[in-house]
């Protein structure tokens, strides 16, 4: 019961024909498809600055209810997208876009801490969620009749 030799040279060539003979991969990574994903890797990186910049000029007023809302909602998305810029021009790396995105991440952080810690008492001023019921309009004063 002796084995014969294995002819590994033969063997080798054997994979090497069945590994040709399988298809390629379904996703190209060709030149388009790089470029494709640089560009939305600076699309979130624009979008993100945008949100940013807006966040720092925001015309309305945001010390309470459905105003201070919409700056929080606001200023969620900026993170959001600050974060998918960041994870996007990490992975086809793009160091600028990266160093941007991560600079909105802060920027939005800190401009939504601010509104949201006084209202949790986190800081010495108190701040309310909701505004305060407008004062009650009082009632005219009756005129005198009979003149």
């Amino acid at each position: 019961m002796t084995e014969q030799p294995r002819d590994w040279d033969k063997e080798l060539a054997d994979i090497d024909r069945a590994i040709t003979k399988q298809p390629q991969s379904a996703a190209p990574t060709g030149p388009p498809t790089q470029r494709r994903f640089v560009a939305l890797t600076w699309f979130w990186t624009g979008l993100a600055i945008v949100l940013a910049v807006a966040l720092a000029v925001w015309p309305y007023d945001k010390n309470c209810g459905l105003r201070l809302i919409f700056f929080l909602g606001a200023g969620g998305i900026a993170l959001l997208a600050g974060i998918l810029g960041a994870l996007a021009s990490w992975s086809h790396h793009r160091g600028l876009a990266h160093f941007l995105s991560l600079l909105v991440v802060v920027w939005a952080g800190v401009m939504v801490v601010r509104e949201i810690l006084p209202r949790v008492g986190y800081t010495k001023e108190s701040r309310d969620w909701t505004c305060p019921p407008p004062p009650p309009v009082p009632d005219p004063a009756p005129q005198p009749s009979g003149q």
